[in-house]
């Protein structure tokens, strides 16, 4: 019953540490997509650590249970875990464990409906103020979207087929290829399916309001996500053609002033754009991938050590 144990310290450890390393970092900034990596990394830990313990303390409770968890195991491997002698509070542990596994996910379909519901909604209210023309035929790739509006804005609604969506008065502000550097934005939005990180952040922020990591991990994907389609971007269309498109977009909603109240990235991100620092060298890139990578997968290897241990 250790290996149970070991398991919610290690996620109990991934939780409260992992997060203050990555929020007092620098290098996120200015590697956004590796960021957005090892946050993904450092949930699914902890998450992976909550399901192998639940599994290994109902099997320590339930005779029924460890029957299908070591069913395919080789003779010897069941009793290197030492199961049976903590089945009195193990089960307390399982049922405890399996309850917030059944949240999570209830939280994850209920997001994923609400989702559906406000893309649909928007959707109607586009075809409402822009109504398709007759014989207009969809693109294939993401058709463009021009609203009729004096509110100068861009953005994407995602889908089977992504819809970008810019306003008439956007229109009249973007000049040149800052346009293209918007369209450039919300499209990398688009290829990199951030409406999926984004769902999946606030179904466990949401469900788990008590639990720092989870909301850290909101926060910061909706913000990476931005700073990951500004570098789309930039590298196309340049750092300077998209800050200004941004400043253009931006300009008539008080954002860059005393007391941003919406918005309040934008000012930053264009600051990011103007003084741009160096990227990490590729050999920090990988080895920060590396140790991300190990955050979920050392989880794997306490759970199973024991049973390999026992074969040896």
């Amino acid at each position: 019953m250790l290996v149970p144990l070991a398991l919610l310290v290690l996620g109990a450890l991934a939780a409260a540490a992992a997060p203050r390393v990555l929020t007092r970092s620098s290098w996120p900034d200015r590697e956004p997509v590796l960021a957005l990596w090892a946050w993904q990394c450092v949930v699914a830990g902890v998450l992976l650590s909550c399901l192998l313990a639940m599994a290994l303390s109902a099997a320590a409770a339930w005779q029924a249970v460890r029957d299908h968890v070591f069913a395919p195991a080789p003779h010897g491997v069941q009793e290197a875990y030492g199961l049976g002698a903590y089945d009195g509070w193990a089960g307390a542990v399982a049922l405890l464990l399996a309850c917030g596994g059944a949240w999570t996910a209830a939280m994850l379909l209920r997001e994923i409906r609400d989702a559906r519901l406000r893309l649909k909604r928007r959707r109607d209210e586009l075809r409402v103020r822009a109504p398709r023309l007759p014989g207009e035929e969809t693109c294939a790739g993401g058709p463009l979207v021009v609203l009729e509006s004096d509110r100068a804005d861009a953005w994407w609604l995602p889908g089977a087929v992504p819809q970008l969506v810019i306003t008439t008065a956007a229109l009249r502000r973007l000049k040149g290829r800052q346009l293209d550097a918007v369209l450039e934005h919300e499209q990398g939005h688009a290829r990199a399916r951030h409406d999926w990180l984004l769902n999946c952040s606030s179904a466990l922020a949401v469900g788990f309001p008590r639990v720092p990591v989870f909301a850290a991990f909101r926060d910061q994907v909706h913000r990476l996500v931005e700073l990951a389609a500004d570098d789309v971007a930039s590298r196309r269309h340049g750092r300077l053609t998209t800050a200004l498109a941004l400043v253009e977009l931006n300009e008539d909603r008080g954002v860059f002033g005393p007391c941003p109240a919406e918005g309040a990235l934008v000012p930053a991100r264009v600051h990011r754009l103007l003084t741009p620092a160096p990227r990490l060298t590729v050999t920090r890139r990988l080895r920060t991938v590396a140790v991300a990578s190990l955050v979920p997968l050392i989880p794997l290897a306490v759970a199973f050590v024991p049973g390999l241990s026992a074969l040896g």
